[in-house]
C-alpha cells in the first residue's frame, strides 16, 4: 500500500532544499519563520556561529496581550515588527529571508511585511 507523505514532511524537504543555498552570516543573518496552527515564531540566526540573535513569537509575554483578539495575519505582522525591532536594537539592518518551506503567502508574507515596515531590509 502506498503511504502519502504528510504536508509537514514535504515542507521539511522544501526547507532542506532551500537551506542548501540560504545561510545566515554575522553581517546578514537568516530571518527564519515557523508557523504552527495557532502561533507564529521568528528567529534571526547567525548560522556561522550557530547563534540565535533575536526571536519573537505570539507567545512572548510582551506580544501576547497585543495579539489577543486579532486575526492570525494581524498577529503575524506584529511578530515580524517585534523581531525587526529587536534586530535593529542589536545593529542588524539586513537579513536573508527564510520562509521555512512554507509558501510565501498569508501569514508568512505578513511577517515579512511587518519586518519591512519596522525598518528591516531583506
Amino acid at each position: 500500500m502506498i503511504q502519502k507523505k504528510s504536508k509537514n514532511d514535504t515542507r521539511k524537504l522544501r526547507h532542506a532544499r532551500v537551506r542548501k543555498k540560504v545561510s545566515g552570516t554575522a553581517e546578514r543573518p537568516r530571518f527564519n519563520v515557523y508557523r504552527s496552527l495557532n502561533h507564529i515564531y521568528v528567529q534571526i540566526i547567525d548560522d556561522v556561529n550557530g547563534n540565535t540573535l533575536a526571536a519573537a513569537s505570539t507567545l512572548d509575554p510582551d506580544l501576547k496581550e497585543a495579539v489577543a483578539g486579532k486575526t492570525k495575519k494581524e498577529a503575524a505582522r506584529l511578530v515580524g515588527a517585534a523581531a525587526a525591532k529587536k534586530a535593529l536594537a542589536k545593529g542588524i539592518k539586513q537579513v536573508v529571508f527564510d520562509r521555512g518551506g512554507y509558501p510565501y503567502h498569508g501569514r508568512v508574507m505578513e511577517v515579512a511585511t511587518g519586518a519591512r515596515e519596522a525598518g528591516l531590509d531583506f
